[in-house]
């Protein structure tokens, strides 16, 4: 069963609670099961939990970040579908739950924090959310100004604040080639032998077989394994500049 299929289904349900859950539940008298799916409980896990937690998170605040520049634009749409595949049958439903988070009275603060906690040991994860946030606002070709305030209250909450958050945002939307230090969050004058480390424990942290396992959906891994790559050619670079 696809991760919709879990959400249709009445996973969610157990899965989640306050601002989150109660979106859902507001979409979900709407929702048309049409291609009758079995709408009986099933158990949530805790992998299931991350995975609803995960989807429902990013598509609240993706359509809180639609008000940060007024408009939703084709190419956000694309991005998000790229991003979160589901069949053409769950389409309308997916699209009620966007447009129901777009006019809900919670803020985008509130849904972050729930889902910060959820997600409170899987620092990763976190950041998962905050790269397809990324994704999605940067699909026109122009990050707004609204949109990159927005994306950085998120990363505050998340706890990527400062240079944490720099090094997100620069690997999103560019960074000086010539100093890989960034993407890595490392500073230019650190011993080769403490970048190395770091350069580990990123590797680590973000190996799709890792993210797999903490409950990602399979959709959000292709950020995960881009972002992968970006952190070891950045780690290649800094070796070959210093004759390693």
């Amino acid at each position: 069963m696809s991760i919709w299929g879990k959400i249709l289904g009445g996973a969610a349900g157990l899965a989640l609670a306050g601002p989150l859950g109660a979106l859902l539940g507001a979409a979900a008298g709407h929702f048309a099961l049409d291609n009758n799916r079995d709408a009986g409980p099933e158990k949530a896990g805790e992998d299931i939990t991350r995975q609803i937690g995960f989807t429902i998170g990013v598509i609240a605040l993706a359509a809180k970040m639609a008000k940060a520049d007024g408009v939703v634009t084709r190419d956000e749409i694309t991005t998000f579908r790229r991003l979160f595949s589901f069949a053409p049958d769950e389409e309308k439903n997916v699209a009620r739950l966007f447009n129901q988070a777009k006019t809900d009275v919670a803020g985008f603060e509130s849904y972050a924090s729930q889902l910060n906690r959820l997600l409170r040991d899987s620092p990763a994860v976190r950041e998962q959310v905050l790269d397809c946030l990324f994704e999605i606002a940067k699909a026109d070709g122009n990050v707004h100004p609204g949109e990159l305030q927005f994306l950085r209250r998120v990363g505050e909450i998340f706890g990527f604040a400062g240079n944490e958050f720099d090094r997100i945002r620069e690997f999103h939307l560019g960074v000086d080639e010539s100093n890989p230090y960034r993407i890595l969050g490392v500073a230019p004058d650190m011993p080769l032998a403490d970048i190395r480390k770091r350069h580990l424990a990123l590797v680590r942290e973000f190996h799709p077989d890792r993210l797999m396992a903490e409950g990602l959906p399979d959709e959000a891994i292709k950020v995960a394994t881009e972002k992968l790559a970006s952190i070891n050619a950045a780690w290649d670079k800094i070796q070959k500049e210093r004759g390693a």
